[in-house]
């Protein structure tokens, strides 16, 4: 589902990814053997990283959320639980605690101004940046595409107030379309 908020700036909501949350340790032996499965190595502190198979997100020194298709959902998590093997980690499906929203456009930077202390601009947060913190007083895990193009994800309780938040950061550019 796409929805245009406005000429620069368009929403895509990207619903029933797989989220798994992993824990370990990124220096032990298991590392190694989920960097093969996950076809990318562990992200460092702030930052994602990509492969065909699934996004790797870091969220603390021992923790990482792997986003995925939807297919993926029954297959991957046991492919890392096999690398893992008998070493001390967990892989937990999280798919339903979060919602995935895309935002695009010439405007994604400023609108999200309005309500976020992270600054955007490039050279401060590069593609590749992973942040959690607040955008509007709701907690986001925000990362960056590009300049122009943002995923959030949000817990799907505060999303119609997210998109309620986002329509109305975009009134004053709405008014000065032509």
């Amino acid at each position: 589902m796409t929805v245009e908020t406005l000429a620069g700036l368009q929403v895509e909501e990207e619903p029933f990814l797989t989220h798994l949350s992993l824990r370990l340790d990124p220096a032990g032996s298991a590392a190694t053997a989920v960097e093969q499965v996950l076809g990318s190595p562990l992200p460092t502190p702030c930052t994602f990283t990509r492969s065909e198979q699934a996004d790797v997100l870091w969220q603390g020194p021992d923790e990482y959320l792997i986003l995925a298709p939807t297919d993926a959902r029954g297959d991957l998590p046991r492919r890392l639980q096999e690398a893992i093997g008998d070493e001390f980690a967990s892989v937990i499906d999280v798919s339903a605690q979060r919602t995935t929203l895309r935002l695009s456009g010439s405007l994604t930077q400023d609108i999200l101004a309005r309500g976020c202390a992270i600054d955007l601009d490039p050279r401060t947060s590069p593609a590749g940046t992973c942040v959690q913190t607040l955008l509007a007083q709701t907690g986001v895990i925000l990362l960056v595409h590009a300049p122009a193009v943002i995923t959030l994800l949000v817990r799907p309780s505060f999303a119609p107030y997210l998109a309620a938040w986002l329509t109305d950061a975009c009134t004053e550019y709405r008014q000065q379309a032509p």
